[in-house]
């Protein structure tokens, strides 16, 4: 009787115990196709805990990776095994050999198996200061897992086979929330059966009608309806809004965007009113925030531009893509906007090949914020969300603020970019955008692998480098943008004349000889690329004057547009905020004397579901 009392006691506690251990976690995905993995976080200024729930009675193993494969990856593998936990910290060699950490940093909080799952809680410091062990900031996670349906054993932790895979995720700025108010409103903005046609990349436009509405509604989230088998084909969706008194003859009409023959409509929309990007799982808005609609400068018309990325040329592929747009009459304070910054895309945006690292900077230049704002909000405006955007050989992406010639924090960044997981990054803390700052959208890129010229445009071949800045209340500036003095760049190469008058394009060279009647992008290409030429090329291309692009909605200008000016003189950027190292392996105080407990109830007690 006294036996049964005691571990009556013993399961009342320890269920308090896990009770308290796995409350508040308030981020959580999949990370299987199959839906067998499942992962949940939290974290504060220094800890990060997971809640790992995995369709297994063997071990479960999860890591951080420097590129999503098992080389050098910081590992983690735990498990129940006849009855008790266990957790090992490891890390794999160059070779994928995986070794055991000789100072284990993760702290086993839980574990816990049935007849079909087994659940762990684990908890580490963001920054361990073990040279083994992957730093956690803000920027991209490569996260890898795998599972058995052995434990490990004395020889280690046998191979997972085809139960492995990776996921891309940013577990300190993990997006927004995705839900909304049961029974909010929604319309769909979608394609129907688009022929994606045999070729490596298509832009395909779509002009929708929005919905009418009798008055005032707020957008409160934005979500992808991208068809499922097509995650990888549907690259990124734009929404523009069009001139509201285009002729609706052209409506539900797609065709090929930016091609001679597409309908001139399509010319009027230019105004970005939302982006989504691969990877992404949608938007919520700020409580104090929406997306307006239904007053006389809301949009109308919207076109659709989708991104067809088809590098293995499949054909016959007929799309359903779009997004889905929920609204409400509960007003927020704020209506929302968006501006389009970083590089203009052009062909005046050039990548030498061979490059481990090359820098790209693209202006929102202080003469064109000062006229903008002065005009539309002196007091400024607030940015809560920036989308970061580039393609193959991106690497890393930054959006530097400026105020007095002093650069404060990053609106964001993103030191580890993935091409696929691109989404908007909600602001910790929203930023103030005066008249008078500067912003740098910097995009580090590596084209160690390319052999010609890397262009700036359309293509994921090509490249671009832009951030999406969401803000409130909005104003009437669209793109603040820069472009790199052409003329510079190809006096780099030895350049003296080019053709005039321009009949061509890209426009031809006149002389040197060597140059002679080629396109710029021809003489570009022929010149003989070195490590050491790219190196100084990307410090001239820096210093270079730039083209300013500083539009309003639609076709209008600010008066600085096409005006050329110089960079702003810049101290070299402040790395990523990382935390110091601390002494030993860094202190949980209280919360790791509560999370022994845990441990404590849960190593003797077997739980079930």
């Amino acid at each position: 009787m006294f036996s049964r009392k005691i571990f009556g006691a013993l399961t009342v506690l320890s269920s308090v115990f896990f009770s308290a251990c796995s409350h508040g976690f308030r981020h959580s995905t999949v990370l299987d196709a199959d839906g067998k993995y499942h992962i949940k976080w939290k974290f504060d200024q220094t800890t990060i805990t997971f809640q790992l729930e995995v369709e297994t009675q063997g071990y479960v193993g999860f890591g951080l990776s420097p590129n999503g494969a098992m080389a050098l990856s910081d590992i983690v593998i735990g498990g129940v095994s006849h009855g008790r936990p266990y957790l090992q910290d490891y890390f794999a060699d160059h070779n994928r050999k995986v070794h055991r950490d000789t100072m284990q940093s993760y702290t086993l909080l839980y574990a816990t198996e049935n007849n079909t799952h087994t659940v762990l809680s684990f908890s580490r410091d963001l920054q361990t200061c073990d040279d083994n062990d992957k730093t956690i900031t803000e920027s991209t996670v490569k996260v890898i897992w795998a599972y058995h349906s052995e434990d490990v054993g004395p020889s280690g932790p046998a191979y997972h086979g085809v139960y492995r895979g990776r996921k891309s995720l940013r577990l300190l700025n993990p997006g927004t929330s995705t839900s909304v108010p049961q029974g909010t409103a929604y319309f769909d903005l979608q394609n129907r059966n688009v022929p994606v046609p045999q070729k490596d990349t298509t832009y395909w436009c779509q002009l929708f009608k929005i919905p009418q509405v009798r008055k005032k509604h707020h957008v409160i989230r934005i979500e992808p309806l991208v068809q499922r088998g097509h995650e990888s084909l549907v690259h990124h969706i734009l929404l523009y809004q069009c001139d509201s008194s285009l002729n609706e003859s052209d409506l539900n009409l797609g065709h090929e965007c930016y091609h001679p023959n597409m309908p001139n409509s399509f010319i009027t929309c230019e105004t970005v009113v939302f982006a989504w990007a691969i990877g992404g799982e949608g938007f919520t808005y700020p409580p104090h925030v929406g997306l307006s609609i239904g007053t006389a400068i809301d949009p109308v018309y919207v076109l659709m531009e989708v991104h067809y990325d088809n590098p293995f040329l499949q054909k016959g592929v007929l799309d359903s893509s779009g997004l889905r747009l929920f609204y409400t009459t509960t007003l927020r304070r704020y209506d929302a906007g968006v501006i389009e910054t970083g590089v203009w895309v052009s062909l005046y945006h050039m990548l030498p090949p061979g490059m481990d690292e090359y820098v790209t900077e693209g202006h929102c230049t202080r003469e064109c914020l000062q006229e903008s704002l002065d005009s539309e909000m002196p007091e400024g405006i607030q940015v809560f969300a920036v989308l970061l955007h580039a393609h193959l050989a991106g690497r890393a992406i930054r959006t530097r603020h400026f105020r007095d010639q002093k650069e404060l924090a990053p609106l964001a960044y993103d030191d580890e970019f993935d091409f696929n997981f691109q989404e908007f990054q909600p602001l910790r803390e929203e930023r103030l955008l005066l008249p008078g700052d500067n912003l740098i959208t910097e995009c580090k890129y590596n084209t160690k692998s390319r052999t010609n010229m890397t262009w700036g445009g359309l293509s994921t071949r090509d490249e671009m480098c832009l951030s999406y800045l969401l803000y409130y209340p909005r104003v009437n500036l669209a793109r603040c943008e820069s472009l790199p003095d052409i003329s510079g760049q190809l006096k780099f190469i030895g350049v003296k004349e080019i053709q005039v008058p321009v009949v061509t394009w890209p426009f031809l060279i006149k002389s040197p000889k060597r140059y002679s009647n080629l396109s710029f992008t021809e003489a570009m290409d022929k010149f003989r690329w070195t490590k050491k030429r790219g190196k100084a090329f990307n410090e001239e291309v820096r210093k270079l004057s730039v083209n300013v692009r500083c539009s309003k909605w639609g076709q209008d200008e600010w008066t600085i547009q096409g005006m050329m000016v110089s960079p702003p003189v810049v101290k070299p950027s402040a790395r990523s905020p990382v935390m110091a190292c601390m002494n030993g392996t860094g202190s949980q105080g209280l919360a790791s004397f509560l999370l022994c407990l845990c441990l404590l109830f849960a190593t003797r007690i077997k739980f079930t579901f």
